[in-house]
């Protein structure tokens, strides 16, 4: 039985991660704050490494501002390798986000490189899982994009994932040999990003007006069209987004 540290593990992604991990018959420890483990600090890391074959870091930072995002990936991910050392760990998992190396506008995403550079730097066997964005996000994208009762966004393509996908690439990635390298999973189907949101408002009843704007920001960085696709050889995970949505939506 391997025993496999989720890091982030009570968050969106993770808590799947962690129940799936369990239905292989492996050991799932989630570890994040609430259960006393700061990777920021370093605080109980040591402790629930011990034993441990296999990490899934599917942390994120509690703040996007340029300099807390990079100190948080730089700081967190250097002391989970630097004690995975320590613990004899085998397999370090990430995920990490299509486009990333595109995107470097964005002082998110440049901490996401420095981190996916650090994994590839550390010795440590890895392998690194980019999706894209998750359909989850849908609402918290419009209201960062929000003016009113407007949302502007750009209409570059996007191929958006079901958090359940990701998580259930990542279980199996975590349960599978290291690859040393990077795979890409996305959702079955492209769309606008403006397009999307409107979608996904729309159908959650949300009053707002969703305008295509090819100046406004995603994360800080201004897009291309197809700047957030993945590449070719990427996997496409069901459910479709309206598949999806209506699975979802709020039942009167």
């Amino acid at each position: 039985m391997t025993k496999i540290v989720v890091i982030g593990g009570t968050g969106l992604i993770g808590s799947k991660v962690v129940a799936r991990v369990a239905e292989h018959g492996n050991a799932a420890i989630a570890a994040a704050l609430e259960t006393g483990v700061n990777t920021v600090t370093g605080e109980g890391l040591a402790q629930v490494l011990s034993g441990a074959q296999v990490v899934v870091d599917v942390s994120n930072s509690p703040s996007f501002e340029d300099k807390a995002v990079l100190d948080f990936f730089a700081t967190s991910t250097g002391n989970l390798l630097a004690a995975e050392k320590t613990a004899g760990v085998g397999h370090h998992v990430a995920l990490s986000v299509v486009g990333t190396e595109r995107l470097l506008e964005s002082g998110y995403f440049r901490a996401k490189m420095a981190q996916e550079k650090l994994i590839k730097e550390s010795g440590i066997p890895y392998s690194i899982v980019r999706a894209t964005q998750f359909f989850e996000f849908v609402k918290s994208i419009a209201d960062s994009a929000t003016d009113g009762n407007t949302v502007r966004l750009s209409h570059a393509l996007i191929q958006p994932i079901a958090a359940d996908a990701v998580a259930g690439a990542v279980t199996r990635t975590a349960v599978g040999e290291p690859i040393n390298g990077t795979i890409e999973i996305a959702g079955p189907d492209q769309f606008g990003l403006d397009e999307l949101i409107r979608t996904g408002l729309s159908v959650q009843g949300d009053p707002r007006e969703v305008i295509s704007d090819p100046e406004a920001r995603y994360f800080g960085a201004l897009l291309e069209e197809r700047m957030l696709l993945p590449s070719a050889d990427a996997l496409n995970l069901e459910p479709r987004f309206e598949d999806w949505l209506v699975q979802t939506a709020p039942h009167h």
